[in-house]
């Protein structure tokens, strides 16, 4: 009797070329469900559909189709255990020998704008995963396939092995069959999650992922590493795409991160970020996009050298023409236009990538430490200016108020402590990570140095002591953001009032570790 393969796919790639080798190389039968089986008739390839398999109909608008014993006992019966042999014969049921299963379009369903939950629910597919781990609980007795990608592959190995697949082989895919309906659940409990009015994270957390691409190495040499795409539907940097330049490194793409997070702070003008190890070395806003960058690169042009290039307009040939006259590691806009394309060509080996939607971030953080997970909400606050409050005497002008939003703005995404010192919408000092916030002060004044006069500075904590308000005001400091908080606050209003400073209290504060 000839073998029989279930065929039952929502994406139909590469499926009547497997469907017709199956057939006519190696002589199997085919029975499919719903569009499945048309899509083979209509190929003219033999197909009997399930419902008449089963002898029971499809119901409940296609909700129950494959979840019956003829489907299910020729799945899981074990072919060197004489009982379940006898419950075959028993009951007419025919062995399976090649399961053929991919999931309803869950994932790209709910990444459609104005999608419903009523929308979302219909895309939860029960049969298909039933029928996955099923199989890949048999895979000692049958092959199961949970992507097209697999098809050319399975021929191959039947090919190569006289028309079976080897138990390696079958036990291959179905590692990666439970790691697919994995992915698939978890993809269905984040999206009902984020549907619940609770602002608490879920009680049960895992991380999930299919290999993208084996890197070079960690952070260091001897560190191996992997790039992993969340979920089945491209989002984020697995949707970039690279114009030119090497392979991403492990490092390359954590700052690309730490670059598109900061530079979606600043939707509505052009805005260029430089960043060397997370941290902005230089980030500005212009009338044009490559003024922007020149401004970037001006406040600490040491420091971009080797840096990260986040822009948030496309690449236009004037920004290309100043991007290769120094060397850079990366570069990520949302486009580049042709004659700009062609300039850029002239670096051939820095990293050009094209990310569209440069606002697609995750919802939450994670952190891996031993024994467990730390998983927080991402730091995407939208800041409420309204709610911040001038607690000096002097009172910011409207051009402080929007220089102290940038200001404040770019210090969330320094290394705490972080101190960040602006003027013009330009960053001009930079204090990064220190152990003590008055030395992240130093570091941010010395390096904005005369520039510092009229400045504007941004603290992501509050200021225990008076100390850095004096250093400020001694560096020609106009005006301080700070979030507030200490029990020593009114020292510092104090020492701010005597010197003439304007002092905001933000009530939020956005460390970064």
């Amino acid at each position: 009797m000839a073998r029989l393969a279930l065929l039952s796919v929502s994406n139909k790639a590469g499926l009547i070329d497997l469907a017709r080798s199956l057939v006519e190389e190696f002589e199997f039968d085919i029975i499919s469900s719903g569009g499945t089986a048309a899509a083979l008739k209509e190929a003219g390839i033999p197909v009997t559909k399930v419902a008449e398999y089963t002898g029971s109909p499809e119901i409940l608008g296609g909700r129950v189709k494959t979840l019956h014993p003829r489907i299910h006992g020729g799945i899981l019966a074990r072919r060197d255990v004489a009982e379940d042999l006898a419950d075959l014969t028993a009951n007419q049921i025919r062995a399976i020998d090649l399961v053929v299963v991919n999931l309803y379009p869950f994932e790209q369903t709910i990444a459609k704008p104005g999608v419903t939950l009523a929308d979302a629910i219909e895309q939860i597919d029960i049969g298909g995963p039933a029928m996955l781990r099923a199989s890949a609980k048999n895979h000692a007795h049958l092959t199961v396939l949970c992507n097209p990608d697999q098809y050319n592959t399975y021929l191959e190995e039947l090919r190569q092995n006289g028309g079976e697949a080897s138990l390696k082989f079958r036990q291959e895919r179905a590692l990666e069959t439970f790691e697919h309906t994995a992915n698939y659940d978890r993809a269905i409990a984040n999206y009902l999650s984020s549907q619940s009015a609770a602002s608490k994270l879920p009680q049960e957390f895992s991380v999930s992922g299919t290999e993208l691409q084996t890197l070079r190495y960690g952070e260091n040499p001897h560190q191996a590493a992997t790039w992993y795409q969340s979920g089945t539907t491209p989002t984020g940097w697995t949707t970039s795409t690279i114009l030119q330049g090497k392979e991403l490194s492990y490092n390359n793409l954590v700052d690309l991160e730490a670059a598109r997070r900061l530079i979606v702070e600043f939707p509505e003008t052009p805005a260029a970020a430089i960043l060397k190890h997370t941290n902005p070395c230089g980030t500005a806003l212009g009338t044009t996009i490559s003024e922007a960058y020149q401004k970037a690169f001006d406040t600490d042009s040491v420091s971009a050298f080797g840096g990260i290039v986040a822009l948030n307009r496309p690449i236009d040939a004037a920004t290309a023409t100043i991007l290769t006259k120094t060397f850079l590691e990366c570069i990520v806009a949302p486009g580049c236009e042709p004659e700009a394309e062609e300039i850029i060509k002239k670096k051939a080996k820095v990293r050009v990538l094209i990310l569209p939607d440069l606002t697609q971030g995750p919802a939450q953080t994670v952190k891996i430490i031993a024994g467990g997970l730390l998983v927080q909400d991402s730091d995407n606050v939208v800041e409420e200016t309204s709610k911040w409050r001038a607690v000096t005497d002097k009172q910011p002008t409207a051009d402080e108020w929007e220089e102290l939003l940038f200001a404040w703005k770019v210090a969330k995404h320094v290394k705490s402590n972080a101190i960040v010192v602006t003027r013009d919408r330009t960053t001009i000092g930079v204090g990064a990570g220190q152990m003590n916030r008055v030395g992240s002060v130093k570091l941010a004044l010395e390096q904005a140095g005369n520039k510092s006069k009229g400045a504007i500075l941004a603290s992501d904590g509050f200021f225990p002591f008076d100390d850095s308000v004096k250093t400020a005001a001694e560096a020609g400091i106009s005006a301080i953001v700070q979030p507030g908080g200490s029990m020593r606050d009114k020292d510092s209003i104090e020492a701010a009032n005597q010197l003439g400073i304007t002092m905001m209290f933000t009530d939020i504060r956005h460390f970064l570790h």
